[in-house]
């Protein structure tokens, strides 16, 4: 009997994806379509590229097996899109209309009509390459396509790669088939919708205009740096006062007031100086707090409903980790599990979990842990080999016993290292696999790679990953967060010893290490924690601004002989710049 494999694609026009599930229910693959083609969120690209899906299906499914493919969208779409469509709504022309630049929710309509001219162009391309090369490299297999409700597979990501047995679980995004809020009651492996906001109101589109308000580009996905840039502002009571008038909790949904949208944005932007560096920094500050207060709502009576005390939360707006760190503290919540791909990369995976639940149905769970993140592609030896080869004036060295050591000795030294370990993460941040790695000591060590590595804003921070044996040593209130979802306060005796990784409101967004979750890194830290004393590496992702995470040993390559980086660490091999030392 020929083997089954269930494959997920995120057919959004934004951060498309592809994950593989096996009969067992295990997952083999999952990765954004963002790294192999570096562009970052591959934006209007398909997710089963015709050569990147072509090599998955050799690496991972074999020469022969059956297919069932879930996409993470109805397939029938709700009436107005079909309406904007006829209406020529969705075409250059239709874009171009001046009445277009009249609002329907926090963005213009030529803004959401663009969104939805790309997310229909999406679905009806979504698995047009993948079924292309299923009829060609498996023509006597049994091949099947399932469409599922946006907000489900969400649900099912976030909810299936938990540790619990039962808990209930938010969507917070910017829209799904019906609106962007939607709640799920988990138990035993089963998924039942209890209610689903319908309508426009999104803290999403919020978060988005919030975004654009501040001088960044959300196309980009440039919401982290209103995060970044929020710790350096106060509270401004009277935009806060307009933000309340525009939307509200109401229940477990949201209200709308769209004259106030339109007069608030008026009264915000006449407020502004562009020149003014501080009051760009005290409206980001000021919309971060007004969205954790909303969201502080929505999950207090979320949990009001008394279905569980463990929280699932995942959607867009569940990146947001200087809340996400606030949840246990402004809720009564005892536990809360948020993936490391939220957002609608992780809606691939969710798509894959619920088409092989359709044949196989999940049985109880009793596994302790989350899902590893480490669930995408691995660089090629063959390449690492000819790197080796004709690396011309490259210092190389092949350390199998010593890489953890030697990488801690260059860390504790002040050198920056590029990191390349086993699979690529799954979701949008490097958790020491495809990482660039600092000593946290050196106060001067964040403006050094924000100016020589990463080539960013000088406000941006950057993420300490630590042993979770010495979490409570570190941190306020310390909580475990796998995939660097939240971000904590530092207790004051830690801030002069990790200056690096502190942002300038003391907080950090952490990465918890166990051997048991990433046995190489923990030792790499480990052994920076014997030399210095200090349990702790600062952790950025390998790329520089504006690209993905590096997906290929060129990739790498390229960033390392075109940065300040002083080494690169692909397995058990290091390489050193020509002329520096080996």
């Amino acid at each position: 009997m020929k083997p089954e494999y269930y494959i997920g694609l995120s057919v959004t026009f934004h951060d498309p994806a592809v994950a593989i599930v096996n009969e067992q229910r295990d997952v083999i693959f999952a990765e954004a379509t963002e790294r192999h083609l570096q562009i970052k969120r591959a934006l209007n690209c398909e997710p089963d590229t015709l050569h990147w899906i072509t090599g998955i299906l050799h690496e991972y499914c074999g020469d022969h097996a059956n297919f069932r493919i879930g996409l993470n969208w109805r397939k029938r779409r709700p009436f107005y899109e079909y309406f904007c469509a006829v209406a020529n709504y969705f075409t250059p022309q239709g874009l171009l209309r001046k009445r277009f630049d009249s609002r329907s929710t926090f963005l213009e309509k030529y803004k959401l009509f663009h969104m939805l001219a790309c997310q229909t162009r999406s679905m009806a391309q979504g698995g047009v390459n993948l079924a292309r090369k299923l009829r060609g490299s498996y023509p006597d297999s049994t091949i099947v396509f399932r469409h599922f409700d946006h907000h489900l597979t969400h649900a099912a990501v976030a909810c299936f790669s938990s540790p619990f047995e039962e808990a209930v679980c938010m969507v917070v995004d910017s829209f799904g088939e019906k609106g962007s809020l939607a709640v799920y009651r988990y138990c035993q492996g089963r998924l039942e919708l209890h209610s689903e906001l319908s309508g426009i109101e999104s803290l999403g589109f919020f978060y988005m205009m919030l975004t654009e308000l501040c001088g960044f580009d959300w196309l980009e996905g440039e919401e982290w740096k209103v995060m970044g840039l929020a710790a350096y502002g106060s509270l401004e009571p009277e935009i806060y006062r307009l933000f309340e008038a525009m939307i509200a909790v109401e229940g477990l949904g949201l209200r709308q007031n769209l004259e106030s949208v339109y007069s608030g944005l008026q009264q915000i932007e006449a407020m502004i100086d562009n020149s003014d560096q501080t009051q760009f920094a005290n409206l980001a500050y000021t919309g971060q707090y007004f969205f954790s207060e909303l969201m502080q709502q929505l999950l207090s009576g979320l949990y009001a409903l008394g279905f569980s005390e463990n929280l699932v939360l995942c959607g867009g707006c569940a990146l947001n980790s200087s809340f996400n760190g606030q949840i246990l503290a402004r809720t009564q919540f005892k536990a809360v599990h948020i993936p490391s791909a939220p957002a609608d990369d992780g809606t691939a995976l969710g798509a894959a979990f619920l088409v092989h639940d359709e044949v196989r149905p999940a049985s109880t769970r009793s596994n302790p842990e989350s899902l590893p993140a480490y669930l995408g592609s691995v660089v090629s030896e063959d390449t690492v080999r000819r790197l080796v080869r004709f690396g011309q004036g490259l210092s190389i060295r092949h350390l199998p016993d010593t890489i953890c050591t030697e990488t801690a000795k260059l860390l504790a030294d002040g050198k920056l290292v590029g990191w390349v370990q086993g699979r690529a993460e799954f979701g949008p941040r490097a958790l020491g696999n495809r990482s660039i790695l600092a000593d946290p000591r050196d106060p001067g060590m964040k403006d050094k790679i924000n100016a020589m590595v990463k080539f960013r804003e000088a406000f941006r921070p950057f993420a300490p990953a630590v042993l979770h044996q010495y979490g409570d040593q570190y941190f306020e209130a310390y909580q475990e967060s796998r995939y660097m979802e939240r971000t904590l306060r530092f207790k004051d005796s830690a801030l002069d010893v990790v200056p690096a990784v502190v942002h300038v409101d003391h907080s950090g967004r952490l990465q918890t290490v166990k051997p048991q979750w990433n046995k190489r890194f923990y030792e790499l830290i480990e052994a920076f924690h014997e030399i210095t004393g200090v349990p702790m590496l600062l952790n950025t992702s390998f790329n520089i601004m504006g690209k993905p995470i590096m997906h290929s040993v060129e990739d790498a390559v390229g960033v390392f002989l075109t940065t300040g980086l002083d080494a690169l660490i692909i397995n058990d091999t290091l390489f050193f710049k020509p002329g520096e030392r080996s």
